[in-house]
């Protein structure tokens, strides 16, 4: 049975996407096989992996809705043993749609059951809220990974985070678990990354990953090309980062 990690952070801008995709490519890579699930409305884990959204009908919104169309929306990447089940601007009203829903909450979990019998791992790219996407996303998971952005700012909001990840295996999900917190955007000059990292220790003790993620330019091309960052530039720092978290989780999963 594969494990499914859901990438879940309310506040945007906190490097999710990034992690997500990049954290899929090297699973991939260390000979994984590997679905990236998007439901980010935004699409952009989708067009991280060279996906052209409009170049397809069907998305992750009409699984969801249709939950048979899934085998059918699953496209393959520059990577072999990477898949993707893509979103686009569409899902965006999937929350409004599924409030009529019987088990809401549990519709991509549903989707997921025989997937996980094909890939060794999922990855979830949620959306930046913590709305019903991110709720479905929560449900369907074994584990949460919480990117946190060496700011201080992005320290607002981790208890809100941790209150709804609590209510989910209260009401939803009990076997939902913390895989842990990693820090993105590092910034090895600033004394404030230093401070931010210390704090998010008193949140997360003996759950930080030891890999941290520097803020990079190289990282943040990647995606306008379609590529995680081992295939764009696999010998740079942020590369080698994302090696390190990957090689970090298939230790402890």
């Amino acid at each position: 049975m594969g494990k499914i990690i859901a990438l879940v952070n309310q506040k945007g801008g906190v490097g999710k996407t990034t992690t997500s995709v990049n954290l899929a490519a090297y699973l991939a890579l260390f000979g994984k096989r590997v679905l990236l699930v998007d439901i980010d409305p935004q699409g952009n884990a989708s067009s991280g992996l060279g996906i052209v959204l409009r170049e397809f009908d069907e998305h992750i919104y009409h699984a969801l809705v249709i939950p048979e169309k899934f085998p059918k929306i699953i496209r393959n990447t520059n990577m072999d043993s990477l898949h993707v089940a893509p979103a686009n601007s569409s899902l965006a009203g999937a929350a409004v749609e599924l409030v009529n829903f019987p088990q809401r909450e549990y519709r991509l979990r549903q989707l997921l059951v025989e997937a996980k019998d094909k890939y060794d791992y999922i990855i979830i790219d949620s959306p930046p809220s913590l709305g019903l996407l991110t709720i479905n996303g929560l449900v369907a998971a074994d584990q949460v990974l919480i990117p946190v952005q060496a700011e201080y700012y992005a320290l607002e909001g981790l208890g809100q985070l941790l209150k709804t990840i609590n209510l989910v295996q209260a009401h939803l999900h009990p076997e939902l678990q913390i895989l842990g917190a990693v820090i993105t955007m590092y910034d090895r000059r600033n004394r404030l990354s230093a401070a931010v990292m210390n704090e998010l220790y008193q949140y997360f003790p003996k759950r930080i990953f030891k890999s941290v993620i520097p803020r990079s330019v190289r990282l943040a091309e990647a995606p306008s090309h379609g590529m995680p960052i081992l295939l764009y530039d696999k010998n740079s720092t942020g590369s080698r980062a994302y090696q390190d978290l990957a090689q970090e989780i298939l230790n402890i999963t």
